[in-house]
């Protein structure tokens, strides 16, 4: 008859079974510590799901949209000041318009007139010399600035004793000058708004400014290098009939 085991190896046996089967237990806290923030997840896709349902969604969108568009035309503009006058003749465009106008015109916001972000600066002499506009003043004995306000009209003259270099800049501009190269006579360019010529026009010949803008001012400099008594005949006015 065998022996019944004894209480040593029942022990040892009941050990070994329970250390060998013993089911895994999973720590509780580890899915209570998760279960808040999931549901706060879910609950804010959920929100966002139904937020972008609704009709003004998308204007909220839109407005995104375009602060994302300027701001990375912002940085672009930073890191490309562009102050090179190298790229000057770059700016002339129209197919040769501005060429025969004697203009070269920059836009206001990304152009080598930028310097910083304070917005454009320039010296119209050294600028005029620098992009080949010839006939222009070669100083400053005069200068003059003032405002065109919408259809009205500056200029339409012509002087006999200086030369001539404008900036000008604020609206949309009709710029003519006397070109007997071109079948008109005269050659005549449109500036935007949101652009800033420089023109020259040299002694003899005529030229004059027109707002085009329906609202805007167009605001410009003139510089002389001689100072002009317009009392006397050194000058013609009224060239032109159309403006």
């Amino acid at each position: 008859m065998a022996n019944p085991p004894s209480r040593r190896t029942s022990s040892y046996f009941s050990s070994v079974y329970s250390n060998n089967y013993l089911l895994p237990v999973s720590d509780g806290n580890q899915f209570q510590s998760q279960t808040p923030q999931t549901t706060r997840v879910t609950r804010i896709v959920n929100s966002v799901k139904l937020f972008l349902k609704k009709p003004h969604a998308f204007p909220f969108l839109l407005s995104i949209f375009l602060f994302l568009t300027w701001a990375s035309l912002r940085i672009q503009h930073h890191q490309h000041p562009g102050s090179n006058f190298n790229n000057l003749q770059l700016e002339m465009n129209n197919g040769g318009k501005d060429h025969d106008a004697n203009l070269v015109r920059f836009h206001s916001l990304s152009s080598p007139i930028v310097k910083d972000k304070r917005g454009w600066f320039i010296n119209p002499i050294s600028l005029a010399l620098h992009a080949g506009i010839s006939g222009g003043a070669i100083n400053c004995a005069s200068v003059h600035i003032g405002e065109i306000r919408a259809g009205g009209v500056r200029g339409n003259h012509r002087h006999h004793s200086c030369n001539e270099t404008f900036v000008i800049w604020g609206a949309k501009t009709l710029f003519r000058v006397e070109n007997n190269l071109v079948d008109k006579g005269y050659a005549e360019v449109k500036i935007g708004a949101d652009e800033v010529a420089v023109a020259a026009s040299p002694s003899g010949i005529a030229h004059a400014l027109v707002n085009i803008d329906y609202l805007r001012s167009t605001f410009f400099m003139g510089c002389q290098d001689n100072i002009i008594n317009y009392n006397d005949s050194t000058s013609d006015f009224n060239v032109w009939k159309d403006v």
